[in-house]
């Protein structure tokens, strides 16, 4: 195809655009376009219609196709397509963009042969003389010396004020002296710490005893006394002009015995009834002294609290004290008629840990029964009374005790000399109270104490002494 036939082609195109109707002002410019740029490329239209033609596969060059001529402008295109087939109209759309433009990263190097500014070395003028610097040094050497010696000097003012305070003794007024001495709380320390010195202090072993000889030993054998006295407890400030009316042992604490006490007649401001508690490490004087409304009769430690000791008082009360407490008693029974009305020779405490109780007994011939922590009135009472006896019914109680792990029945002594057995319910064949078969009747005076055999590997539980005023002691 040479360029006679494309502008053929052209003109016959463009001719029947214009000759149509239904032309479009957009279609003629497109096609004149064409035209001018078909006429400034003649050359190079030719030569790309023969490529395709190539390319397709045509045997002759010159017979390639008209509708495959390809042109570089989109607008001869466009019109080659339509006079080929249907009119397309392009879709053109307005798109915006952004150009940002990003510096490239600074490569920073090191030089390690110098990484400081330099800087320029002051001339000789500037520097120092050998003058300057030895004035100079001599008054830095003299500002320290000034420094120290004003700091020892407060070293030794100091020094010197402290000594002049140890070497001064505060002296106290009389008044307030008076008022340390007699303070609870000098009273209670000097009192606590020097009882601890006491016990450290009391030591009776022989420390220049020769185990080599046997003379002690025999010295003691020689004397054939089945009984020595081992030690004696007094203090005049709190025993003298008493008489002791019962002694016990603390099951607790076995250093410690208490003895109750009834009323000095020459020092009726004293209280009528005292209960000293003894160390047998501390002799001199007792670890507690309790007070009493009236003389005490009977004493007993608590079994199940180490704390409590219970007296039976001449008025009948039942007294409690707290070694926590001060002397006065914590709990005390009513002077009325539901509790004892004579005074209580008898005192036991019997149960368990969580349930336990305080049976006591009085001249009257009543035995009641307690709890420790409510003495306003008796849990039970019992009543004990012999019909075989001369002018009253009524059994004068002295002493009891209760066998081991038995807390129904006990026996009882009485001011006529006889032991007797009582219940405390009722049990098969036999009614509470006194039971006027099972008598012991030993002694021709008031038995004054009653004491089972404590638990052995034996069945020894069904022994008890007693000890009257007779001068006798009975199993």
């Amino acid at each position: 195809m040479d360029s006679q036939d494309i502008n053929d082609l052209v003109n016959s195109l463009v001719g029947d655009r214009a000759r149509s109707p239904t032309g479009q002002l957009g279609l003629a410019g497109a096609a004149r376009q064409s035209r001018e740029t078909l006429v400034e490329g003649r050359d190079r239209s030719i030569s790309t219609a023969t490529s395709i033609g190539t390319q397709i596969g045509s045997p002759d060059p010159g017979a390639a196709t008209p509708g495959l001529v390809a042109s570089p402008n989109p607008a001869a295109a466009a019109v080659g397509g339509m006079a080929a087939g249907p009119r397309i109209l392009p879709d053109f759309k307005v798109s915006s963009m952004v150009i940002f433009d990003f510096p490239p990263k600074e490569k920073i190097v090191y030089n390690k042969e110098m990484q400081t500014a330099d800087n320029t070395w002051e001339t000789d003028e500037k520097l120092l003389s050998e003058e300057e610097i030895e004035r100079r040094v001599q008054e830095i050497r003299e500002a320290d010396e000034k420094a120290r010696a004003t700091k020892e000097e407060e070293h030794a003012k100091r020094e010197a004020e402290a000594r002049s305070r140890e070497a001064e003794i505060k002296r106290l007024t009389d008044e307030q002296r008076l008022n340390i001495l007699e303070s609870s709380e000098f009273a209670s320390f000097m009192g606590q710490r020097s009882r601890v010195m006491e016990r450290a202090l009391d030591e009776d072993y022989d420390f220049m005893v020769d185990y080599t000889l046997a003379s002690v030993a025999e010295a003691d054998e020689a004397d054939g006394e089945r009984l020595k006295l081992a030690m004696t407890f007094h203090d005049d400030k709190v025993s003298r002009n008493r008489s002791v009316m019962d002694v016990t042992w603390s099951n607790r604490f076995p250093e410690l015995v208490a003895a109750a006490y009834n009323r000095n007649p020459m020092a009726p401001n004293e209280p009528d009834g005292i209960v000293a508690v003894w160390n047998t490490h501390l002799r001199e004087r007792p670890e507690f002294v309790f007070n009493a409304p009236s003389d005490v009769l009977r004493v007993s430690f608590s079994d199940f609290n180490p704390h409590i000791v219970v007296g039976g008082a001449y008025s009948g009360q039942i007294l409690l004290w707290d070694t926590r407490a001060k002397a006065l008693p914590v709990l005390k029974t009513p002077l009325t008629a539901n509790g004892h009305t004579h005074p209580v020779y008898a005192l036991k405490v019997v149960g368990s840990t969580n349930a336990h109780q305080l049976i006591s007994a009085s001249t009257d011939g009543l035995v009641c029964s307690w709890q420790l922590d409510m003495l306003a009135q008796p849990q039970e009472v019992i009543e004990l009374t012999h019909p075989a006896h001369l002018r009253t019914d009524e059994v004068s109680v002295t002493c009891l005790d209760f066998a081991d792990n038995e807390t129904t029945a006990f026996v009882v002594g009485t001011a006529e000399g006889v032991a007797y057995q009582v219940n405390r319910y009722d049990r098969a064949g036999c009614k509470s109270g006194l039971n006027g078969f099972d008598a012991y009747r030993a002694h021709a005076a008031p038995i004054n104490s009653l004491s089972f055999h404590p638990p052995a590997a034996s069945d020894f539980t069904d022994l008890f002494l007693t000890t009257s005023s007779d001068w006798t002691m009975r199993l």
